[in-house]
């Protein structure tokens, strides 16, 4: 296989998860309890025989670097490499990443030193299992400029989403941006009779998505990033603009994918996870999630219940606790008679010692992670959190959007955000 060179996009400038936390990058987010999400592209790279990998990110985490470091070790002989690229302030350029096509502009010296045939350019924050190869093929196959991964979409899905048409060799035609109308969506309109015969069943998708997974020619990439006026994103701004010039064709997935890049998506998303028949399998042996492997004790239960949830190692779950439909993370602290219902607990960094724990009572300070008798509703607990004794996190009133005093809470689309570090002193209710 010629030269492929893999860039994941790790979060620029509008990164709308986590946005509670400063300086949050978003592939250090945990999933599925024991996983980051960076480890998804990053393992659908190795699956896919591409081991030369940059991570572009927009803050320089200190928890991105430890995890990539301690969990993506090539062979010294295999000359592959997992890097983190963070967004630089310097006399060339003095702002953060203004969108995707301006991230791998910033670091195309990057790209030039590789010298790649082809480069890859993935999202940070998707679930979905895919192997790259067969994208390589569709792209070398139509001797494309560039090629799109699309996934079919019903219509009610489609105002999150670019949307493209094709032709009968499935060279893009055209492109929207997260249309909002019947009359932008119209032109379209795809066939079943057109998906079908790709081998897809159409099954009312009628619309292709784009991705956001694209694969260039390393030429044309240069030549579109610095091409004027300076485009700061690919979807909006690289594709319009150039489809009609460039041979831009598109590489059909009909597999799990989810993007996790609002608030809503992750918690639903991981509450499917957690679920007695979970959409992602993360054990196929057809291509497994990588992470760093972790010597944690097993997790422990005293008299407490679980339903349709998902506990990571290293947790305590208290006598008489309820779990339902959850997902708790690594070395998470349940207390006694909580009831948790539609949550993700993202857990905690490190163990608290019996004497920590002590000094905590004597101060007045809670412990990591959930206080004896809390009730937590449909919410999302970032990591290293202190819940209190007999805190009732459940939107007493059904807000939307809410920010708390000092930070203690946010509410986005109804779900409770509880910061990273942030302290809910006993008895709140929120």
């Amino acid at each position: 296989m010629r030269s492929v060179l893999s860039i994941i996009l790790g979060g620029g400038r509008g990164t709308r998860l986590f946005p509670l936390t400063k300086n949050r990058s978003k592939p250090a987010v945990p999933v599925a309890g024991k996983y980051r999400l960076i480890d998804i592209p990053i393992s659908n790279c190795i699956n896919s025989d591409l081991n030369n990998i940059y991570i572009l990110t927009q803050f320089l985490s200190v928890s991105l670097h430890r995890h990539i470091a301690n969990t993506y070790k090539f062979d010294m002989f295999s000359q592959g490499f997992v890097e983190v690229l963070a967004a630089q302030q310097t006399n060339e350029s003095a702002d953060w990443y203004q969108g995707t096509a301006d991230a791998v502009r910033q670091n195309i010296s990057y790209i030039e030193r590789e010298n790649p045939d082809e480069v890859l350019i993935l999202s940070g924050d998707q679930l979905y299992r895919m192997d790259f190869r067969q994208l390589i093929e569709t792209h070398r196959g139509h001797r494309a400029d560039v090629t799109i991964a699309a996934i079919p979409v019903p219509e009610k899905d489609t105002a999150g989403f670019g949307l493209l048409s094709m032709d009968t060799h499935s060279r893009v035609t055209g492109f929207v941006e997260k249309p909002k109308t019947a009359e932008e969506r119209a032109p379209y309109h795809t066939s079943a009779e057109w998906i079908e015969k790709r081998g897809i069943p159409c099954n009312g998708r009628h619309y292709l998505a784009n991705m956001g997974i694209y694969l260039f020619k390393t030429e044309v990439l240069y030549e579109l990033l610095t091409a004027k006026p300076l485009a700061t994103d690919f979807g909006k701004e690289v594709f319009p603009r150039n489809y009609k010039t460039k041979k831009v064709c598109a590489h059909l997935f009909d597999g799990y994918w989810e993007d996790l890049g609002t608030i809503r998506s992750y918690h639903e998303s991981s509450l499917a996870l957690a679920s007695s028949k979970p959409p992602f399998d993360f054990f196929t042996p057809d291509g497994v999630i990588y992470t760093r492997m972790r010597n944690l004790p097993a997790s422990r239960f005293d008299g407490a219940t679980l339903t349709e949830s998902v506990v990571a190692d290293g947790c305590a779950i208290g006598a008489g606790s309820r779990v339902e439909r959850s997902l708790i993370g690594v070395r998470s602290r349940i207390g006694n008679d909580c009831v948790i219902t539609d949550t993700v607990v993202l857990g905690s960094d490190s163990f608290e010692t019996d004497a920590q724990r002590a000094e905590n009572a004597r101060v007045g300070r809670p412990s990591l992670t959930v206080g004896d008798k809390t009730v937590i509703e449909k919410a999302i607990l970032d990591k290293d959190c202190r819940i209190g004794r007999g805190v009732k996190l459940v939107n007493k009133d059904r807000r939307q959007e809410a920010d708390g005093p000092n930070g203690m809470y946010h509410i986005r689309d109804g779900i409770i955000c509880i910061p990273r570090g942030a302290v809910v002193p006993d008895g709140v209710v929120i």
